[in-house]
């Protein structure tokens, strides 16, 4: 089995103690490195790869939150703790709407559990600590610059991600930890953006406060108890407030409507999609999973409908909890 990578974050973006009025060490640990290992044949390989690696947070005996991607589909996955040891985990299961997925380590960790904060009690400057595995040379000084709505690629639509600069560098399943030594959010993504004429890279982190609504339920079933969101297969970018297809996934239902890229959604079930969220917000609003979405499109000149069978994506995945 691959060890993790060494690198270390620049010695100037690192926390450093004497700065936060809690064990910035002991909080620290408590962050540990993932490694998974998917199969070749699963439906996210192709998109995700086969082995991903990146970080997790205890937060409970043996329980540990990371995100989503990094354990979809994973055949196994394994938990590197700061003192070197390694130890088995499985996953419990994952949240497609927040983005949240739980591993629960297969031998003692023997780490003190991380205490949920408040997402929702964070302000913009306010300064935090980007955790990731191996402590504070692996971590980052950061601070929230923004809390705003994010929809994502892949039908995903956070009402309030919470972003923050500089970025970590391996972002994926880091603890945002809050001047309390709390953890409030979990890494998702690197992006960029502009800001007084240059470009810099920041973190987008998923609020913990989503966690807490459907925790009981991943960790009982794997999933949240309640019927699927519709899915399209369909990656989309918003351009000029217009939504555009860039891509498909194979074997879903967009594909299967013959969409591709390039494509303009112009309209859902005879309403104006007006940009990303919101046709992710109306297409939601249809019913659960199965139900049939009338799409308007324009094509290269030419404007046609077509009705696409929506599904629960779960159903492509590979694992007994996930079905």
């Amino acid at each position: 089995m691959p060890s993790l990578t060494e690198w270390k974050v620049p010695f100037a973006f690192q926390p450093r103690p004497s700065e936060y009025k809690f064990d910035l060490d002991h909080v620290l640990a408590s962050v540990v490195g993932l490694h998974a290992i998917i199969p070749s044949d699963a439906f996210s390989a192709e998109t995700l790869g086969t082995e991903r690696a990146g970080n997790a947070v205890v937060i409970d005996d043996g329980l540990v939150l990371t995100i989503g991607y990094l354990i979809t589909e994973a055949e196994s996955v394994w938990l590197h703790l700061n003192d070197g040891r390694v130890i088995e985990g499985h996953v419990l299961g994952f949240d497609f709407a927040t983005g949240f997925g739980l591993v629960q380590a297969l031998g003692r960790l023997d780490l003190e559990p991380l205490p949920l904060g408040s997402s929702a009690a964070t302000r913009v400057g306010e300064q935090v600590v980007l955790g990731g595995a191996g402590g504070r040379t692996r971590s980052v000084a950061s601070q929230i610059v923004a809390k705003q709505e994010f929809a994502g690629y892949w039908e995903y639509l956070l009402d309030e991600a919470i972003f923050t600069l500089p970025a970590h560098p391996n972002w994926g399943g880091t603890g945002l930890i809050s001047a309390k030594g709390e953890l409030i959010c979990i890494g998702s993504l690197q992006l960029e953006r502009e800001r007084d004429g240059r470009s810099e890279h920041v973190n987008m982190v998923v609020p913990i406060d989503l966690l807490k609504p459907v925790m009981d339920d991943l960790r009982r079933f794997g999933r949240v108890n309640k019927p699927a969101r519709p899915w399209l297969g369909m990656y989309s970018t918003e351009i000029d407030d217009r939504v555009v297809i860039i891509g498909v996934s194979s074997n879903g239902p967009a594909a299967r409507a013959e969409l591709k890229a390039g494509d303009v959604i112009l309209g859902i079930n005879g309403d104006k999609v007006t940009g990303q969220s919101d046709f992710y917000r109306k297409l939601w609003a249809l019913g659960s999973a199965g139900v049939d979405v009338p799409l308007t499109v324009h094509h290269e000149g030419v404007t046609f409908d077509v009705t696409v069978a929506s599904t629960d994506r779960a159903k492509l995945l590979k694992g007994p909890r996930l079905h």
